[in-house]
């Protein structure tokens, strides 16, 4: 496959097999600093990071001295709540020696499913990378229920791949990639390298492995299920063994086996499509002239050149694009509410500060959140 250095967004996932020793409970430091040098290397070269992390249930047990058998959900929380610093303290030890930032972001099932959290989290996240940060990320378990959790980071990966746009993800295991049989079991298990389609096949070759360190569901299906949404979102998935010294050097150096899943599209291509034909209009903006021939020529929708609003929508809303006969230009995700929307409309940028009392910087929409009728 194409080597890493082709990508521009990565994101890590990280295991918690991988981070915290079996034996001690504690962080394998000397993997961690590898890790580390590989990151530090890529950022260098204008690569974006984001980690997805477990570790901080298992860092938790053996703060709190809960042994190895199986946890309730109360005592998973309080084990997240005394690993995660522990967790944020290791990344932040090793990295920035390099220069690097990191910030901690913790996210719920809530936060990638509801429209208004998604908007929040993937503003938070744009602008820490924007700055140079490195987001280190995990699943929020001290507040999450069985109801509003993943369960695993596989997954929650995948979503915030789909959130931030990443054109790969890197899922970092205890296992190679993808087999047609469990290799543990079968001798005659047949490793596959590269997976172009997410066949029904395919998908049945899933099975559950479990780590009794940390959640204990990061199964090969969760890897699968993440593969579904990573491709569908135009980002490539790849599946390795994430043990080696240097674990990102291994797998830009085709050193080692791994399993690429091709993402289906490109992520512009498949977030225009979603846009598109995904997303129920709660609204309608109707323009003028002017700002017509302004989407043309590639730009975002201002509030100078709207003239009406009408429906019910809340900031990141699909909302239809019509010009001033009823005609529809468009549709996008509007960066304002219908309430906001109403007392801006037909102002210049610079006067939606003395009307609303704050300035997000935020167009009407933006033109990577729109798209217009041929």
């Amino acid at each position: 496959m194409a080597s890493l250095s082709t990508y521009s967004r990565i994101i890590l996932k990280i295991g918690s097999s991988l981070l915290v020793d079996e034996h001690t409970g504690r962080i394998n430091q000397d993997w961690l600093q590898g890790l580390a040098l590989d990151i530090a290397e890529f950022a260098a070269s204008g690569t974006q990071i984001l980690i997805v992390s477990s570790g901080a249930i298992a860092l938790g047990r053996e703060r709190l001295v809960l042994g190895t058998g199986a946890l309730s959900l109360a005592q998973k929380q309080a084990c997240a709540a005394a690993g995660q610093a522990l967790l944020t303290q290791a990344y932040e030890a090793v990295l920035s020696p390099h220069g690097l930032v990191t910030a901690q972001a913790l996210l719920t099932l809530n936060d990638t499913e509801n429209r208004r959290r998604w908007i929040n989290a993937k503003a938070t996240l744009a602008t820490l990378l924007s700055l140079g940060a490195i987001p280190i990320i995990n699943e929020n378990d001290t507040v999450a229920t069985d109801e509003i959790r993943y369960g695993d980071n596989d997954r929650l990966a995948a979503r915030v791949a789909q959130m931030v746009e990443a054109d790969l993800l890197i899922l970092l295991s205890d296992i190679d990639g993808l087999y047609d049989k469990d290799p543990s079991q079968n001798d005659d298990a047949h490793h596959i390298p590269t997976i172009t389609e997410l066949t029904p096949e395919i998908m049945a070759m899933g099975g559950n492995a479990n780590s009794a360190r940390g959640t204990g569901s990061g199964g090969m299906a969760t890897k699968l299920q993440a593969a579904k949404i990573a491709t569908e979102a135009g980002c490539t998935l790849v599946i390795t063994k994430g043990c080696h010294e240097r674990p990102l050097s291994v797998l830009d150096a085709a050193s080692a086996k791994a399993s690429w899943f091709s993402a289906k599209t490109n992520t512009q291509a498949a977030r225009k499509q979603w846009i598109a034909g995904s997303l129920q209009p709660k609204g309608t903006l109707i323009i003028d002239a002017g700002a017509i021939r302004a989407l043309r020529s590639g730009s975002s929708l201002l509030s100078a050149g709207v003239r009406a609003v009408e429906g019910q929508f809340e900031k990141g809303d699909a909302v239809l694009i019509h010009d001033e006969h009823g005609h529809e230009i468009g549709r996008g995700l509007t960066g304002y509410s219908v309430l906001e929307a109403a007392h801006i409309k037909g102002l210049k940028s610079k006067d939606i500060a003395k009307v609303l009392g704050y300035d997000s910087g935020t167009p009407f929409i933006h033109r990577d959140n729109m798209v217009l009728s041929t």
